[in-house]
């Protein structure tokens, strides 16, 4: 598929999306797109699924029916085959074409909405619920377990009246309809690009709250290329605070091709956690090579038994915890002998991934400034991550106001357990390479490929990069900040005094010359002088 086609398919869906615009704040409308567009990706799914195994009877799914019994015969043993290999079910009555050309059906009695066969709220909710209770009791039930919660149907927010909200959803799942998802080009993940699209369009608009579930592109492509540049050979990877799970999917993305990658996260907010699911199921990831829970990573970790190659995070910055006395006794927390303070977990969502990481894994880490030089208990745990652990391989500074909602600089900490370069410290000052778009920095490819690069070769360049000693960052008193590394002093261009001196001389005589001339004009026209 060409660019071109991608770009049309992206601006498609933006301009339905356009329809909720107005009605309802961007979270909100989100959820309702996103939601539908999965939808409609579950039926093609299941429908080229189907009609393979139902290629050899003549048949396609969709014109099975329901109430001939040869008919549900087939329906049966297509389900059976279908939630053993997708891990979910659908009816050829509840597929999205079916609902949607059931929507557009003029209804005989307009006001008669609960019976009318154009009012579709009703299958809708009950599709949603059937696509769920499919996979109880089966290896995906975890993964589509109220999947659907976030799309209310019933909400005022898409009309005051059950007809104005119908029509709304109609006029949605008709345009959806007529769009081409082009899932039979399974190479090209055109669906996947432009549901990626969608999530950082709606991120773009949604302000300060867009942190809590998307990583710009550019910072994740960042975050996946350094656990994978020198290992594309990673089993698994892992997220604590997964949001929409773009990052994880941009790791698998960057791994190799030719090994199977498990899918591990977390996410706190329910809402977030449920686009995630989704997120990897749009993105064809099997659902046994995904595993996403909701819960508070830090006190309650669900993967904690498991260790992992490559881990990539984006953490809420600055963001409160407990730092329950308890930890201290906790495996992930208590060798360091601090915690991190309540006000600012940063740190303990290092120390959490690093309890997580595998001997031989990468993890890369994007952080507010404040963690590398900030004092107290975090100057006591960056300490002994360096000193005791030597865990820290690089200290990556971004350009500031490249994450929507916040302004402020951040940097990226690259932690290894067994580093091959155990005596020093890589530190790249990349705060300076951005192209600016509207109001937002964002890195192009070159900047990207800039600190991969450096960070691969591990190379001084004047002004960009250093490679410092542990013994020059103990003689900082292991504070991290890059300027104390990288030195990006600009001199300023030498000032002539004689030639400003004479410059300004000049500038005297021309002055006295206009006085004169402004005291002639005075005496002439018989006035006072002005001065």
């Amino acid at each position: 598929m060409s660019e071109e086609q991608r770009r049309q398919l992206r601006q498609q869906l933006w301009n339905i999306a356009d329809s909720l615009r107005g009605k309802m704040h961007a979270d909100e409308f989100r959820d309702y797109m996103l939601g539908f567009i999965f939808y409609k990706y579950l039926s093609e799914k299941i429908g080229r699924f189907a009609d393979q195994i139902l290629q050899a009877d003549g048949r396609s799914f969709s014109s099975l029916d329901e109430q001939n019994a040869d008919d549900r015969a087939m329906i049966e043993a297509v389900k059976e085959a279908t939630i053993e290999e997708l891990g979910y079910f659908l009816r050829p009555s509840e597929l999205f074409h079916a609902i949607a050309q059931k929507g557009n059906h003029k209804a005989e009695n307009p006001k008669d909405t609960e019976n009318s066969s154009s009012f579709i709220i009703p299958d809708l909710m009950r599709i949603f619920k059937n696509i769920e209770q499919s996979t109880q009791g089966t290896e995906s039930a975890d993964d589509f377990v109220n999947l659907f919660e976030d799309l209310d149907l019933t909400s005022s927010k898409l009309g005051n009246t059950e007809q104005a909200k119908n029509k709304l959803i109609t006029d949605i799942l008709n345009h959806l309809d007529q769009i081409d998802f082009q899932l039979q080009d399974s190479e090209a993940d055109v669906l996947g690009d432009a549901y990626e699209y969608l999530i950082g369009e709606f991120a773009s608009g949604a302000g300060k709250k867009a942190g809590e579930f998307y990583t710009p592109q550019e910072v994740s492509k960042v975050l996946s290329k350094l656990v994978t540049c020198q290992n594309k050979a990673i089993k698994n990877a892992y997220d604590p605070t997964c949001g929409s799970g773009s990052l994880l999917l941009r790791v698998k993305k960057e791994a190799s091709k030719d090994h199977k990658i498990k899918i591990y996260g977390q996410e706190l907010n329910r809402t977030t956690y449920n686009l995630a699911r989704m997120n990897m199921i749009l993105h064809d990831v099997h659902y046994a090579d995904f595993d996403i829970r909701q819960e508070d990573t830090l006190e309650h970790p669900q993967h904690r038994e498991l260790r992992f190659d490559a881990i990539v995070a984006n953490p809420p910055f600055s963001a409160n915890w407990s730092a329950n006395p308890l930890f201290n006794s906790d495996d992930r927390f208590g060798v360091y002998g601090k915690l991190a303070p309540t006000t600012k977990a940063d740190m303990a969502f290092v120390q959490h991934m690093i309890y997580q990481l595998a001997e031989d894994g990468v993890m890369a880490v994007v952080l507010p400034h404040g963690v590398l030089f900030r004092g107290s208990a975090e100057g006591h745990i960056r300490q002994y991550l360096i000193e005791q652990m030597n865990y820290l391989d690089a200290v990556i500074g971004l350009p500031a106001n490249i994450f929507y909602g916040t302004s402020i600089p951040t940097c990226i900490l690259v932690f290894k357990k067994c580093r091959k370069n155990p005596d020093d410290v890589l530190f790249i000052d990349a705060s300076q390479d951005f192209d600016k778009v509207k109001t937002q920095n964002k890195l192009l490819p070159i900047h990207i490929d800039r600190i991969i690069s450096t960070y691969q070769n591990r190379t001084n360049e004047a002004k960009y990069s250093h490679v410092a000693s542990l013994a020059d960052i103990k003689a900082n008193d292991y504070n991290l900040n890059i300027p104390r590394y990288v030195d990006t002093f600009e001199e300023e261009e030498r000032v002539d005094l004689e030639a400003v001196a004479q410059e300004l001389e000049a500038l005297d005589n021309d002055i006295k010359a206009t006085d004169e001339k402004i005291a002639d004009f005075c005496r002439q026209l018989n006035i006072s002088l002005p001065f």
